[in-house]
């Protein structure tokens, strides 16, 4: 179990749940659509010794139950939801895992991104971000 894992269920957020499925939350746009998401979704940088703004991906909220691979929604500096980021472990990939029907935190996606990420706090092994910005403004939004 990675160590995001351990730390949000030490913090009891399974039991935020409250019978809403992330799925459903994730494709309800106007819940989402400014910061924070309501439960089952946490700020990474409560659980995990992060910055609470990463530059190039921004404030981050996941549902705990979705990890590794999110989605994670990605917020601006002013709370807007600006992308929606994946991190795909490579070796679950190369061992023909899918991952299927992710949620999205919007319908509408402007560009793609996908870079490999060596691993890092949260999603501690090698793994691929995809990251889908929802309008033309979101990546200048999320830079430094």
């Amino acid at each position: 179990m990675n160590t995001f894992k351990k730390l949000t269920i030490g913090l009891g957020v399974a039991g935020l749940l409250g019978g809403l499925s992330s799925q459903a939350l994730a494709h309800d746009e106007e819940a989402l659509r400014q910061a924070p998401p309501t439960a089952p979704f946490i700020k990474v940088s409560d659980a995990l010794p992060l910055p609470e703004f990463i530059p190039g991906l921004g404030t981050l909220f996941v549902d705990p139950d979705t990890l590794p691979a999110g989605p994670f929604l990605a917020y601006d500096r002013e709370g807007r939801l600006s992308a929606t980021v994946y991190m795909t472990p490579l070796a679950a990939l190369e061992e023909g895992t899918a991952f299927n029907d992710m949620a999205v935190g919007r319908h509408h996606a402007e560009s793609v991104d996908i870079y490999y990420n060596a691993g890092h706090p949260g999603v501690d092994e090698p793994h691929a971000h995809v990251v889908l910005f929802h309008d033309s403004e979101a990546k200048a939004r999320l830079s430094p």
